[in-house]
């Protein structure tokens, strides 16, 4: 069986290769068309995608349409793509003359991309839209702990493409190991550290450029010059869509003491006007998406002190949205990446005390901060390193398609999103042509005297 499985993935990837060579997809005018059949199938099949985030992950059918976010991409994509694949001139230095320079965005070949199980359509479709906008075929592995989504993916993808140029394979961790085993020329994975860890040592192996889309402990700074009723909104809203499974939801707050205790007030009230008196019984909130992830987030409900939240039931993989004071740095919920309905609430004095807590650890994909003041907008800016940052919000900037998205140090290597994806899907090749009609003896032996004083100057003026 696995034998089978190999030579089927070989044999898709010699397909893939093949088309490639032909140059069809060097075409804008190709590329334009398949991004058309994507976007056309997205709306086809919107409702089989939506269903399958709720079978999934339990969400709300308003959560559920996240998925149906990646439109957005194929219609930036479609609008730009000319523009984006245009060769930049470049001005050649003197010594060049006659000569012109360009630079020329070209596809890369075949690609493989990983997707992860918390946002199991749009993340995988995202990446896709960069890929075929700069002209490459791909392979596509969906999450197998999302298993409704990854049949629809599969579906719909089988339904707008051939085989040959777009390619989707199913299936458990065997199969993830037997794709990276091959030479792809470039491999973009959205998962966990570990997880990515591993793709990027398989990828050394062939020399293959990645993309990693990690996550972190994401911080949000809070300030005491803001609007309570909507940081404490905005606040709950990024952390508990989706059960508080989103790479860029905050992870953990930083609250200016004096502020603390009315803030945890207006988070409390949040949570019940979001959810009701029994969160468990709304419609409107998601579950943990297996067995194993409930465990692991049980063990941290019992760090700290629960001022809200804190409620469990294994059966239906329900965990409350919970707040957690009390929460001390050297805590086991402060260690790792949530990843789940549980919010630590730490505190601060000072700012340049909680940038120093922030700076000590990891680089996040996303910072937080909530404040009115400029001039602590721009410290934090300044003073801090992360993947993105969103004042006055959460999570709300994975939605400017033009913004590129991406990690840095432990939360991710390379971006994407928008034209960002198109160059992450492009070698930008650079082209230097020069006219025979003139060719100053400058640079050819013998190496005289005078040429060397000429060579001096060039090269130091």
């Amino acid at each position: 069986m696995v034998a089978a499985a190999d030579t089927s993935i070989q044999s898709i990837l010699q397909a893939q290769r093949a088309f490639f060579q032909t140059g069809q997809t060097q075409s804008i005018e190709f590329r334009l068309a398949q991004l058309q059949r994507l976007q056309q199938a997205i709306v086809e099949h919107q409702a089989e995608i939506v269903e399958a985030a709720r079978a999934d992950l339990g969400r709300p059918e308003f959560e559920a349409y996240f998925e149906i976010a990646s439109l957005n991409e194929v219609k930036k994509a479609l609008k730009q793509l000319k523009r984006w694949a245009k060769p930049r001139r470049v001005l050649p230095s003197i010594e060049q003359f006659p000569a012109c320079a360009w630079v020329r965005p070209e596809p890369l070949g075949v690609v493989l991309i990983i997707g992860p199980w918390n946002y199991p359509f749009q993340l995988m479709i995202s990446p896709l839209v960069g890929a075929i906008a700069a002209g490459n075929c791909a392979i596509l592995k969906p999450s197998e702990h999302a298993p409704q989504t990854a049949h629809v993916v599969a579906k719909l993808i089988r339904s707008a493409f051939e085989e040959r140029y777009v390619a989707v394979v199913e299936g458990g961790v065997e199969v993830s190991q037997q794709l990276l085993a091959e030479r792809f020329d470039h491999i973009f994975f959205t998962g966990g550290k570990a997880i990515g860890k591993i793709v990027m040592e398989a990828a050394a192996k062939h020399l293959t450029p990645v993309t990693l889309e990690l996550g972190g402990k994401s911080p949000c700074l809070v300030d005491d010059d803001i609007d309570l009723d909507q940081t404490a909104k905005r606040i709950i809203w990024g952390k508990f869509i989706n059960a508080g499974q989103t790479c860029i939801a905050p992870d953990y707050l930083l609250v200016k003491q004096a502020i603390k205790p009315t803030l945890v007030a207006a988070l409390q009230q949040a949570i019940h006007t979001f959810y009701g008196d029994r969160p468990a019984e709304s419609p409107d909130y998601g579950r943990i998406i297996n067995q194993r992830h409930f465990e692991r987030l049980q063990t941290y409900l019992s760090d700290g002190t629960t001022v809200a939240g804190g409620e469990s039931n294994p059966q239906t993989r329900y965990i409350a949205p919970t707040l957690l004071d009390n929460v001390g740095w050297d805590d086991p919920v402060m260690q790792e990446e949530i990843f789940g309905p549980i919010l630590p609430i730490l505190a601060y004095d000072r700012l340049e005390d909680a940038i120093a807590q922030i700076s000590a650890r990891p680089k996040p994909l996303a910072l937080y901060l909530f404040s009115r003041d400029q001039e602590k907008q721009q410290q934090v800016l300044h003073s801090t390193s992360s993947g993105g940052v969103c004042v006055n919000d959460t999570v709300m900037h994975i939605a400017v398609p033009g913004l590129p998205f991406g990690g840095v140090g432990e939360s991710g290597m390379g971006s994407y999103h928008g034209k960002a994806g198109f160059d992450t899907f492009s070698h930008h090749k650079s082209i230097l042509k020069r006219a025979f009609w003139l060719d100053p003896g400058w640079r050819y032996a013998p190496y005289t005297a005078k040429r060397l004083q000429l060579f001096k100057r060039i090269v130091t003026k």
